[in-house]
């Protein structure tokens, strides 16, 4: 029986390794332990993964004992310690320097400058001095933006010069903060601006066979200011402009040297072409791993589980979908929750996939500045992408999360 090390992550991703045979030895951090993790995992053990030097020795002895052969993660937070102990073991799989690349944004601009992959200029910032006078070289709109962080918190488009000292200030109350969501893995340290990218903005899902790069699915994707408000699949492209996002995107991967495995790339068709806003060597968050199991009956956490043992087929360089899938998620006043209207409507409609809650009642509820501030989403399919699209949106207003205000101190 062939062993995987899996480090953090979803229960799904352990079910899964298990289905298809495998030993599965699972690391997790204390703050993120369920009960479902011990149910599925041969071994388990619970730890500051993100810690490298108590990860390293007892990755050492669970190697002695366990004899992994290789090692995965879906999550952001855990890819440098898988990079780690693919160096370390010599494993193969995605090593540390690429996925420090992948996860830090400056690098990543700087590498591909070096690289000659088409990107936009960023500078590190430490004051709103430094803002202005690069907004006085390159223009404004400019991106304020920590350089390692997730779900668009701290990500701020500056629309012109009197608008830097506040933002700034603003910018760095975030430093710090023990009260924000995933904080421990996601502290807000570093900032960096960069150039505004004009056009509208698609997320693109691949995976990696031995430098072989399948773009498995290209995804609109809409927001509100910086905050995602909606997922449609596959992305309404002309052939030529489909085939050139592929392009760049595979070049892309190539130049960031990653090789094997599921990535997630974030993009603007450009008026001087496709552009990376971000991308990370893991899965989609959002829920677009089920918009595209859906579309093209592709699983892209099985087979991040799967391709490292040759247990499934190396896709093609660009699957078809069988049909469309799309999201729109939903938010709520500032208040604390008291309930739910329009749920009934939503769960008999024979498109719904999954109607899914962020919050509950007794929760707190705050303005929405980025991501994780939403309240649920509706996740649904059809036979093209503007039926999918429109039928999500519709569903999603039928929901109303109910919420009182809190009382003034």
């Amino acid at each position: 029986m062939e062993t995987i090390l899996i480090v953090g992550g979803r229960p799904e991703t352990l079910v899964k390794a298990k289905a298809l045979g495998l030993r599965v030895v699972f690391l997790q951090h204390r703050d993120r332990m369920m009960p479902s993790y011990a149910e599925t995992a041969d071994a388990l053990f619970m730890i500051d993964y993100t810690d490298w030097e108590i990860t390293r020795p007892l990755v050492d002895a669970i190697h002695a004992v366990y004899k992994f052969t290789k090692v995965i993660s879906l999550g952001e937070q855990a890819m440098e310690t898988v990079g780690r102990i693919n160096d370390r073991f010599g494993l193969g799989g995605t090593p540390e320097a690429v996925s420090t690349l992948y996860k830090d944004k400056l690098l990543m601009r700087q590498h591909l400058a070096e690289q000659g992959i088409a990107s936009v200029s960023a500078a590190e910032v430490s004051s709103a001095t430094d803002i202005e006078e690069f907004g006085r070289l390159h223009g404004y709109p400019v991106v304020l933006k920590p350089i390692d962080n997730t779900a668009s918190r701290g990500v701020v488009i500056i629309e012109r010069a009197e608008d830097v000292t506040p933002v700034w200030a603003e910018a760095v109350g975030l430093r710090g903060r023990e009260d924000l969501v995933l904080g421990q893995f996601f502290p807000v340290d570093r900032y960096l601006v960069e150039e505004y990218l004009d056009g509208p903005e698609y997320s693109v899902e691949s995976f990696s066979f031995d430098g072989l790069h399948s773009i498995v699915a290209i995804t609109e994707k809409y927001t509100i200011g910086v905050v995602e408000s909606a997922h449609a699949l596959p992305a309404r492209l002309t052939p030529e402009m489909d085939a050139e996002v592929a392009d760049y995107v595979r070049s892309f991967h190539t130049a960031m040297g990653l090789r094997d495995g599921v990535a997630h790339t974030e993009i603007k068709i450009t008026s001087k072409g496709p552009r990376v806003i971000e991308s990370h060597d893991r899965l989609c968050g959002e829920r677009i791993l089920d918009l595209v199991i859906n579309a093209y009956e592709i699983d892209l956490e099985q087979y991040a589980c799967a391709a490292p043992f040759g247990l499934m087929p190396v896709l093609p360089e660009r699957p078809v979908a069988a049909r469309a899938a799309a999201t729109t998620f939903f938010r709520a006043e500032p208040g604390v929750v008291t309930g739910y209207k329009g749920t009934e409507e939503v769960l008999e409609d024979p498109d719904l996939i999954e109607l899914d809650f962020f919050v509950k009642p007794g929760d707190r509820v705050v303005e929405v500045v980025d991501n994780f501030d939403r309240s649920g989403q509706v996740i649904v399919t059809g036979p093209d992408t503007a039926t999918a699209a429109a039928t999500a949106d519709r569903l999603a207003a039928l929901i109303t999360v109910e919420t009182l205000p809190e009382p003034r101190p």
